[in-house]
Formats: structure tokens, C-alpha cells, sequence
């Protein structure tokens, strides 16, 4: 059978996953009268709830007797690690691109990756039937893009078609609007090559997904770089310098059929298969027939920019809402995530009841700590921190981010204002159409924490932001972090109506009554820039006189503020935490009595 192997790449909610249902359904992979659901790549409940694509998965469809191994990607940054492993896999990828939106920082990210390998693009407009498309000014920025990229000659005559993902249709031409999606399957037969590999010689393997079974343990995905693999076939694990780290035999081999994974007794070059029988080997070891000693090079990944340090939750609630609370659990679940995810590097503490998790971005860590949460652990996090370098002239550096903004013509001004406190620096801004703008800043990382929400008060939720990582650049000294201090309980018990009342004029309260809080709790934000101590318990006392007027005023508390994993990690200062639970979210500050903040805020000054 014919082969092709190919990445779909797009930015967030371009319309990624829902093209690749259409595929499944004109290629005749699922049954006429089989229920599916929406986005079916999709498949964990963080990407449904979240609508984004966290991990890259390999699927397959066969179209007039082509197979097509299609691999879904993340659009987010933040899980470029995923991104860069598969790319190895595929021989051709597909850029979608927005008809409105146009080429955004994400999109830009993976293309550079993909035509750095000489892969050889295939553009594909999509959501062309939008009222507000600008199809030719998009396809302009995306050869400027690719120029910007050191494409190749043979990358920049790429083929273009424009598309309906939600509506399945495809075309050469810009302004059809209506058909299938037959001239994108003879695209990708035509355009992308098949796998060249060498069918006779000995089996290998380089693996690029992890994950785990009940039944089988580990799963090894990846693409079958040389050779056949049979079952029962006695194979080893060896290390990037060669080392073999394991010797088994190959239980079981799985092929990609639609959404499942099928058996098979055999597979060939250029197969994107997974494989089981092994219980040490991992990502970017090389899996190979007994005679093989060399092993094949695995794609560098850039390092984490960002990290969090993952504590054991030692609040007086712990324990009453989790089951997994100790710090072996944590640790052993940490070193299990960074065994898969290799964006991720996980350093434990001195102490050992703390350890330092780095990733790629906010998005990505708030991911894993929502992971962890359903799995009924309970955490104390802290504020992220940016990691620093130092330049071979031993001067600090620090990571940089492009930041592009879209946002109406009014909330530009602001949005400019504040990210010059945050010291980033303007470097394009043009009218992008229907009253927006779009503005270009290079800004420090360490600034961008925690101004998301900020951002969407300003722009009154309707600014669109998207960040990626850019270089290490120089330090940019002190930025000025959060304005307000906080209202801190000083005492345990439930939250009172009556206590809360007054306490309103004093902030934004982010408890109701009756909630359980503790000393040291964080209950809310306090309109001056000192912390205060205040008594949420306070209750009415009850005396036996009438109130005048003959019945007691009833208290109305506004609704309390809730906030969400990510909106607590960025809204946090760096001597508080958040403590999370698989039931609740709550602030806290780090030390939780009020003498033991004050002994360590004298000795920080004092340093």
C-alpha cells in the first residue's frame, strides 16, 4: 500500500482538529450511521473543556488505496516539546492558516521547526466562507513568513487551498464555497513524498510518544525508522550514546486506524506504529533489532523558560479533600510526567518535601497541576519565576518573549502604557481591520507574569493576546509587580456575613460565608498597598434588645471573587501560594504566622 506521513500544524483555534474530523469522515473511516463526537482528536477532558489540542496523537485514514498517517499537534507554545519530538515521524506537513487572522506567533514557531528539517509545506486557508477574510493579505504574510524562516527555493513554491474545516470543503479556488475534500487527499498523495527508507536492513526505531496501559505498561510510539519489526522479535533499547539499557522482545505491535489502535503482526519502514514488551526504554531512546549498535539521533528540544516550585500542602486543611498527599506520590508522579513530557525537568529540593518544575510556559505547568488535581492530589504551588542565564561575558540574561496584541483602536493606548511598565518594547503596530489593531512587543517574560487578567480588564475581554518565546536577551532590572496588598485572616473558623459586610469597603473579597478558612489565609484584595490582618469570623453577638426600627438589617455580600488554577498561579506575590486540592482553590501566604512573616520580611530586607 501506499504510504504518506504527515503533521497538521496551525495556531490555537484555527480549525485544526476539526478538519481532521471531516477527514475521517469523507475517507470513510468511521461507518454512515456511527456517533462521534465533535473535535474526536481531542480525546482527554482537559482538551474538550479547554478546546485545544495539549497532546500531539497519530491517527490514520486510507484514501483510494493511499494510507495517510496524519499526526495532530498542539497550537500552544507552551507544548512545543510535543511538536518538536513528532516532526521526526513525517515526511510533509499541512500549515492551516486563519483566513482572518493570518500567520500568528504559534504558527511560527512550528513552521520553523518543520522547514528546518526540509519538510515541504502545503498552505491551507481555511474558514474562507468568514465575513471578515482577507485570503490574499494572509497568503502575502505567509510567504514573508517563510522567508523570514530561510525557507528553500522548493519551500516557498508551495501549494495553497482554500478551505471550510466545519464544512468540508476544499478548493484551488478562493472563491468556491461548496464540495469536498478530495483536492486536499490528492494533495497530500501528490505533494508529500513517500517515506524513503530502507525496507532490508536491520529494524529501528526512534521513540517519540510515551504512555501507559493497564493491560500491556508501557507504550512506545514512533515511526519504524529502517528494517521490519515481527512480533515476538527479540529487540533492545539503546541509550543517544549507544548503551543498551534494556533487551526484550516486541509483545505486541498496534497500527493507527482511524481513532483506535489495530494489532499487527508486522510492520514495515516508514510504519508509524506503537510497540509494547519493554519497561525502561523512553522517549528519544532508539528501539532496534539485537544486531544494531548505533543508535539514530533524536531532535534537540529547547529548553524550559519558566519554573514552579511544586510543594507538599502542609495548610491545617490538608488531607481532608485529596488522597495522594505525600511526598513520595508527588515525586514519583513528577518524574513519570517528566519521563514523557521532555519539556518538562524536575529538580528536587533540599528539604525533599518540595520539588522545581520547568516548563515551557504557564499554560503548560497550570496544565500538569489540573492533571494532578483530578488525580486527587493536594499541592502548595508557588509564583512562577523566569529562569536566568548567564552570556559568555558572565552578564545575567533573561528569557524574551514576542507578544502580539490584538485589541480595539480605544484600549490600544492603555494596553501600550502598561506593558512599558512591564519593560516591553513596541516593535510593529498596524490596523489589522474592523476597527482592531495589532501591536508587536518584545517584552521580558518575567513581566508578562500574571498581566493576562489585567489585560482583559483593560480591553473589557475583548483583546486578544499570544505569546512566544523568543530568545535570552539582556536583564532588565527590577519590574514592579503587583500594586495591591491583600486581606489576610487572622484567625481560623468560618467566614462570617456579618464580619465580611464592613470588609468590603476595604477590597475585593475572594470568600462568601461559610467558608472554612485558617490563619494566614488570603481572603481577599486590599485596595491599599500594605497587607492587612483582619477577622472574617466576627459574628453578631445576640442580645435579647429589638434593633430600632424593629428588625435587624440584613447584610448583602457582593459574590465573592473566584478564581481560576491559572488566574491564582499569576495573581500571587512571591512570599504566598496556592494551595490546590481536587475540590477547591484557595490563597495563601507562605508562612502563616504573622510573626514568622515579620521575622522573615526584616531578614529579607536586611539582606
Amino acid at each position: 500500500m501506499n504510504l504518506r506521513n504527515i503533521a497538521i500544524i496551525a495556531h490555537v483555534d484555527h480549525g485544526k482538529t476539526t478538519l481532521v474530523d471531516q477527514l475521517f469522515r469523507q475517507s470513510g473511516t468511521f461507518r454512515e450511521n456511527q456517533r462521534i463526537e465533535e473535535r474526536a482528536m481531542d480525546s482527554n477532558d482537559l482538551e474538550k473543556e479547554r478546546g485545544i489540542t495539549i497532546l500531539a496523537k497519530p491517527t490514520s485514514i486510507e484514501w483510494e488505496g493511499t494510507r495517510i498517517n496524519i499526526v495532530d499537534t498542539p497550537g500552544h507554545a507552551d507544548f512545543g516539546g510535543e511538536v518538536e519530538r513528532i516532526l521526526s515521524m513525517v515526511d510533509g506537513v499541512i500549515l492551516l492558516v486563519d483566513s482572518s487572522e493570518g500567520a500568528m506567533p504559534q504558527t511560527k514557531f512550528v513552521t520553523g521547526k518543520a522547514l528546518a528539517l526540509g519538510l515541504r509545506p502545503i498552505v491551507v486557508v481555511n474558514k474562507v466562507d468568514r465575513p471578515d477574510q482577507r485570503i490574499q493579505e494572509v497568503l502575502d504574510e505567509v510567504f514573508d513568513l517563510f522567508v523570514s524562516l530561510d525557507a528553500s527555493d522548493e519551500q516557498l513554491d508551495f501549494p495553497v487551498l482554500y478551505a471550510s474545516g466545519r464544512n468540508g470543503y476544499a478548493s484551488e479556488d478562493p472563491d468556491r464555497r461548496e464540495g469536498t475534500l478530495t483536492p486536499l487527499f490528492q494533495k497530500i498523495v501528490d505533494h508529500v513524498p513517500p517515506p524513503a527508507l530502507d525496507v532490508d536492513a536491520p529494524f529501528t526505531f526512534l521513540v517519540t510518544l510515551l504512555d501507559r496501559d493497564n493491560f500491556l505498561g508501557r507504550v512506545l510510539t514512533g515511526r519504524v525508522n529502517s528494517g521490519t519489526v515481527k512480533v515476538n522479535q527479540p529487540i533492545h533499547a539503546l541509550d543517544m550514546d549507544g548503551k543498551v539499557i534494556e533487551t526484550g522482545r516486541a509483545s505486541k505491535i498496534m497500527t493507527f486506524q482511524g481513532l483506535e489502535r489495530v494489532p499487527t503482526d508486522e510492520a514495515r519502514a516508514g510504519d508509524i506504529i506503537s510497540l509494547a514488551g519493554l519497561t525502561v526504554a523512553t522517549v528519544s531512546n532508539t528501539i532496534a533489532d539485537t544486531s544494531v549498535t548505533e543508535a539514530i539521533q533524536a531532535q534537540p528540544i529547547d529548553p524550559p523558560t519558566l519554573s514552579m516550585r511544586f510543594a507538599v500542602n502542609d495548610s491545617p486543611m490538608a488531607g481532608r479533600e485529596g488522597s495522594k498527599v505525600t511526598s513520595r506520590m508527588i515525586r514519583d508522579r513528577l518524574f513519570r510526567e517528566a519521563e514523557s513530557n521532555v519539556a518538562i525537568k524536575v529538580t528536587e529540593s533540599s528539604d525533599r518535601d518540595s520539588y522545581e518544575v520547568a516548563g515551557r510556559g504557564e499554560l503548560q505547568l497550570g496544565v500538569l497541576i489540573e492533571t494532578m488535581r483530578r488525580e486527587g492530589f493536594e499541592l502548595g504551588i508557588s509564583r512562577p519565576r523566569v529562569l536566568f542565564r548567564e552570556d559568555e561575558s558572565g552578564k545575567r540574561t533573561e528569557p524574551y518573549e514576542t507578544v502580539i496584541i490584538d485589541v480595539d483602536e480605544e484600549h490600544s493606548g492603555s494596553v501600550v502604557e502598561k506593558m512599558n511598565l512591564r519593560k516591553a518594547e513596541m516593535t510593529d503596530m498596524r490596523p489589522s481591520g474592523g476597527g482592531k489593531t495589532r501591536i508587536t512587543f518584545s517584552a521580558p517574560s518575567r513581566g508578562m507574569i500574571g498581566y493576562h487578567g489585567e489585560f482583559l480588564s483593560d480591553t473589557r475581554g475583548t483583546g486578544i493576546m499570544n505569546r512566544l518565546f523568543e530568545k535570552y536577551g539582556p536583564h532588565k532590572g527590577v519590574i514592579e509587580g503587583r500594586k495591591n496588598g491583600v486581606l489576610i485572616s487572622n484567625g481560623a473558623g468560618e467566614a462570617q456575613a456579618y464580619a465580611l459586610g464592613p470588609l468590603e469597603d476595604r477590597g475585593i473579597l475572594f470568600v462568601g460565608h461559610g467558608e472554612a478558612l485558617y490563619e494566614g489565609m488570603i481572603i481577599g484584595e486590599n485596595a491599599k498597598t500594605e497587607d492587612l490582618e483582619v477577622n472574617p469570623m466576627k459574628a453578631k453577638q445576640l442580645t435579647n434588645f429589638r434593633a430600632s426600627g424593629g428588625k435587624d438589617d440584613a447584610v448583602r455580600l457582593t459574590p465573592p471573587k473566584k478564581m481560576t488554577l491559572e488566574q491564582a498561579i499569576a495573581y500571587i506575590d512571591d512570599d504566598e501560594m496556592v494551595e490546590v486540592t481536587p475540590k477547591t482553590i484557595r490563597l495563601r501566604k507562605r508562612f502563616l504566622d504573622p510573626n514568622e512573616r515579620k521575622r522573615m520580611k526584616r531578614s529579607a530586607e536586611a539582606a
